[in-house]
């Protein structure tokens, strides 16, 4: 519980950011790390609440003991609080960087005062860790003699595979790709959470036995009869890639594009690699993002460094709409989360629905939209147009791609599209199991965590009839 007073004693200090008008000028990290006698006053603030929610489901997907990890922090006992947050979490370092901190909206504190700082805790003894050279490679000592294929390598893939591996089975993830990590390397930008991050864990991944295979599309380029005759079992943990449309007139003009096809080509960009398609950027570009959510504000940001002339993020929703009792929890969720691009520019308008795009030459140069009210119906009269460079669609995704490796499979799907698997991420076939946005929807990444770690315990129980993963 950290200091028995600490939560009437310290106030909430939250991570520093870099400067405005110097973030803007490159896509590096946004926060400045604390300072580590700074954190362990922060943990002081736990409180001896009796009932911490921040522990459960909705409080944390991975169920980390936030209570017992601060205790541990004040004390600095910091390798023991490693040691308990290595236990429900596998990456500490993603989570502590884009998690939304649900820990910290279940926080019993946050109802009289500023809930404890538990995202900035686990990164902080995560950074620790890396520094103190706590996290080393440990391959497991023995091999059960059971191989897995793991398709996607997103948090849900790496985080099954991390967890088989431990437990002694033979993992190759496959990704198609040209680099591991799904949307932590290529849908997240730099400036939330960069990608040395990423390759890091990673390179610790392969030193502890998994195999990577990166350009394969598996389905296409690899049948999925074969991937069944040389593996044991199969994982799909490939995402919710189907992003979702609009289909208003004018669409088939030139500069209307998806988020995640604008965000991976700067992702690439950073990396030093080529962008073999059409390109896709923002610069001396009036460019306007269609949606609310945190991939729409990415595009913000990524659009704003690229020194895009204006932008706009337009989205269906008022500005006060997610706080009412018929929000969902995500929304409220992050509508609770104020995103530190609202800070860097760009004009934003709500409750507006894009009713046309126009152009010349089959270019577009105009977004056409009308003004809605609270009911998000129609408001006569209060049509209006923006100047259009560049649209990007931040509409969220609808399901898994079907073609080839799902149909092929033979897997049954629910009413939403998603890989259906009943409560153990058990799906439809024998010997094969699904994990995080492809079985659930396009969720968080500590959801995808896991559940990548709930379908690596049900196929060891499977597999071996008792397990000792969490």
């Amino acid at each position: 519980m950290g200091k028995e007073t600490g939560f009437i004693e310290f106030e909430r200090e939250n991570q520093s950011k870099r400067q405005v008008e110097e973030r803007i000028k490159d896509f590096n990290q946004i926060y400045i790390p604390m300072n580590y006698e700074k954190v362990k006053i922060q943990a002081a603030r736990c409180m001896d609440c009796g009932v911490p929610f921040c522990t459960s489901e909705y409080g944390c997907p991975l169920g980390n003991a936030a209570p017992e990890i601060n205790d541990l922090v004040y004390r600095g006992q910091w390798k023991d609080a490693l040691d308990r947050l290595l236990q429900t979490n596998n990456f500490p370092e993603f989570t502590g960087t884009v998690c939304p901190g649900l820990c910290e909206k279940a926080c019993v504190l946050g109802a009289i005062k500023e809930p404890v700082g538990c995202k900035n805790m686990e990164l902080s003894i995560i950074n620790k860790a890396f520094e103190e050279g706590w996290i080393t490679a440990k391959p497991p000592l023995v091999r059960v003699g059971k191989t897995v294929a793991v398709i996607g390598s997103g948090p849900a893939g790496l985080a099954c595979a991390d967890q088989l591996n431990k437990a002694g089975y033979d993992v190759t993830v496959f990704e198609r790709d040209d680099v591991i990590g799904g949307l932590l390397v290529y849908g997240i930008p730099d400036f939330k959470l960069e990608k040395w991050v990423v390759d890091r864990r990673v390179d610790l991944l392969k030193q502890e036995g998994i195999k990577f295979k990166t350009n394969i599309w598996v389905g296409r380029d690899y049948p999925a009869k074969i991937l069944k005759k040389e593996y044991d079992i199969i994982v799909l943990t490939g995402g919710a890639t189907q992003a979702r449309d609009l289909p208003i007139p004018g669409r088939s003009l030139k500069g209307l594009h998806f988020a995640v096809d604008y965000l991976k080509q700067q992702n690439k960009r950073n990396r030093g690699l080529e962008v073999d398609e059409d390109e896709i950027l923002a610069t001396d570009k009036n460019v306007i993002v269609i949606g609310g959510g945190d991939t729409a504000n990415d595009c913000v940001g990524t659009a704003i460094r690229q020194g895009a002339k204006n932008v706009y993020q337009l989205q269906r929703s008022s500005e006060s709409e997610r706080d009412s009792k018929g929000a969902s929890f995500w929304g409220k969720i992050s509508a609770m989360t104020k995103n530190p691009v609202f800070e860097e520019g760009g004009i934003r308008e709500y409750s507006v629905k894009p009713t046309a795009f126009s152009g010349e030459a089959g270019i577009v140069n105009k977004l056409h939209a009308i003004k809605l009210d609270e009911n998000r119906e129609e408001i006569a009269d209060s049509d209006f147009e923006i100047e259009c460079d560049l649209a990007l669609f931040a509409l969220g995704f609808l399901h898994p791609e079907h073609e080839t490796l799902l149909g092929d499979l033979g897997v049954e799907l629910d009413e939403r599209g998603n890989v259906k698997t009943d409560e153990f991420k058990r799906t439809s076939v024998k010997g094969v199991y699904a994990a995080g946005d492809m079985r659930s929807g396009q969720s968080l990444v500590c959801k995808a965590i896991s559940d990548g770690r709930k379908a690596a315990r049900t196929i060891d129980l499977d597999i071996m009839g008792q397990t000792n993963l969490r």
